[in-house]
């Protein structure tokens, strides 16, 4: 009786043990179930949440995309707001993700300097005289403060007679900053449009442009469709003045901006002079955008020009390597080859914008920086991320090319008063005169000031102009599709020797060009040597009669 008990009892706990430990294990099972359903919810809200996060990027992506455009349209104010108020609302970890056909975290998310110290100079009720400033425009905020504005500045304190106003022709540029940082900069045609709002009289246009390129040309067609609402337009010299003819042609503009770049770079790395620099092994880079324009001589020029002044350690490069010997493998070449084993770099750029931080300074492979260091070849490689704009000398360079265009601004108005009384009442005689053209490329020889002579025979009038080379061949009183036309007179050239201030002597194309009017604009197609037949708007102007 006891045994039957004892093992009914064994079995009791045995049977409460295995229960126990079936409960056991399903409570486990169901645990792991749990934890495994609450995993792949987790996956799935992560998924989720990364989808909905890399959607929110896209679309700013998509809006900033929209506003990098070089073309403004009737709804650029309100994308700019869309696309910044979309980029705010963003978080840190979406901001991350923008990346479309141009945008990228860094075109909200850059600090470049605070906006608030600029002045987009913009204002309405100006007066009558304005000087217009031209600049290609950046969006980074300290460097625009420093070198566009400082030249504004230096502009408007030389002249306060003349309100001074701005326009970008950036408009990528232009757009970028209202997005960012909300302030409004006028492109060429509203700052025109604006000019004439006002009622602006006297309108001179200066360019912070480095020199006669396609940037240039493209202002001189702009302001060339807004002249007639003016009483008198001119358009001052860029920095580098006028462009020569060949690699060595020098100028004094040429030779001021080299001797103040040279000067500041050398007191910027710590040296007293080039020659204590060059003695240290210290060899001094200024790079250039570079141009497939013919304008891109100029940088070519520059060497020369330093080569001249006895800039032994002193190079003239370019971002884009044109002209070739600029580009950057060529400048490492020439450094090496010349023995100096430190390089200083720094834009020859009026703006340090991304080109100098980036293409320059930058730590990418294919930054001048990184490329010079990569050579192997130098010791120690520096950067100087500092535009022409905020060197004082290089702003009292302007000061003066805006001095000159007013001047000739004064002189126009006075001449064309004096042209209206003596126009079709000028005596047979010889004169000498200006002549006036739409293209710095086109003009009068400098040894002859931007003149040339008149005669007056029985009434009718012919212009005699010294051009600057033999590269245009003919001339053409007329359009350049009348040019082109059967039985079109073309205007032949003669070969005329001019001297130069230095007692240098040069032949150069002279052409006989019939004139209907004084101070009058007139047709006069050209072509050069490409065979391309070019449209030009030219006058004669100023006539004084020459003593015999």
């Amino acid at each position: 009786m006891k045994r039957k008990t004892m093992l009914a009892l064994m079995l009791a706990v045995s049977m409460t043990c295995s229960m126990g430990a079936a409960t056991t294990a399903m409570a486990a099972d169901d645990s792991a179930t749990e934890e495994s359903a609450d995993e792949s919810t987790e996956a799935a809200d992560t998924t989720e949440a990364s989808d909905e996060d890399q959607k929110a990027a896209d679309n700013v992506a998509a809006l900033i995309d929209k506003i990098y455009v070089q073309e403004r349209n009737d709804t650029t104010d309100e994308d700019c707001k869309a696309a910044k108020e979309a980029w705010d609302a963003l978080t840190d970890a979406q901001k991350e993700l923008v990346e479309g056909e141009n945008a990228d975290p860094d075109y909200f998310g850059r600090d470049t300097g605070d906006a608030s110290k600029d002045d987009p100079r913009n204002q309405d009720e100006i007066g009558e005289n304005e000087l217009l400033v031209v600049s290609f425009g950046t969006s980074f905020n300290d460097s625009r403060v420093a070198d566009i504005k400082g030249i504004e500045d230096a502009l408007a304190e030389a002249n306060p007679d003349w309100s001074v106003r701005r326009a970008f022709t950036a408009q990528i540029i232009i757009n970028h900053v209202q997005a960012r940082d909300d302030e409004k900069i006028d492109n060429m045609d509203q700052a025109l449009e604006r000019a004439v709002d006002n009622g602006v009289k006297n309108l001179v246009v200066q360019p912070t442009h480095l020199m006669h390129g396609a940037e240039y040309d493209e202002l001189t067609e702009a302001v060339e469709s807004y002249k007639d609402k003016f009483e008198s337009v001119t358009i001052a010299e860029p920095l580098l003045g006028e462009v020569g003819d060949s690699d060595d042609a020098v100028n004094d503009d040429k030779k001021a901006v080299a001797e103040a770049i040279t000067a500041e770079a050398v007191k910027t790395a710590g040296y007293d002079s080039l020659e204590v620099a060059e003695a240290d092994g210290t060899a001094f880079v200024f790079m250039g955008h570079g141009t497939s324009h013919t304008a891109k001589i100029s940088y070519s020029q520059m060497q020369s020009q330093m080569n001249d002044l006895g800039y032994d350690n002193v190079f003239i490069g370019t971002v884009e390597g044109e002209p070739e010997d600029t580009a950057c493998e060529a400048v490492i070449e020439k450094i090496k080859e010349a023995g100096y084993k430190k390089v200083v770099l720094r834009p020859l750029m009026v703006v340090a914008g991304d080109h100098a931080n980036n293409d320059m300074a930058g730590d990418d492979e294919d930054s001048w920086k990184s490329q010079f260091e990569a050579s192997g070849a130098f010791d120690k490689i520096d950067t100087q991320i500092a535009g022409l704009g905020e060197i004082s000398a290089i702003q009292d360079l302007y000061v003066a090319h805006t001095k000159a265009a007013i001047d000739g601004n004064d002189a126009s108005a006075a001449g064309s008063e004096e042209a209206e009384e003596t126009a079709g009442t000028l005596e047979d005689g010889t004169y000498e005169a200006e002549f006036n053209t739409d293209s710095g490329m086109f003009h009068v020889n400098e040894a002859n000031d931007g003149k040339g002579i008149l005669t007056v025979k029985d009434g009718e009038m012919t212009f005699h102009v010294s051009l600057a080379s033999k590269h245009i061949v003919n001339l053409f009183v007329g359009t350049a599709e009348d040019a082109q036309k059967d039985g079109a007179e073309l205007i032949q050239p003669v070969t005329d020797t001019v001297t130069y201030s230095d007692g240098t002597t040069e032949e150069v194309n002279g052409f006989d060009v019939p004139v209907p009017v004084i101070d009058e604009e007139f047709d006069l197609a050209l072509i050069g040597k490409k065979g391309v037949w070019y449209d030009h708007k030219v006058s004669v102007s100023n006539p004084v009669a020459v003593e015999e």
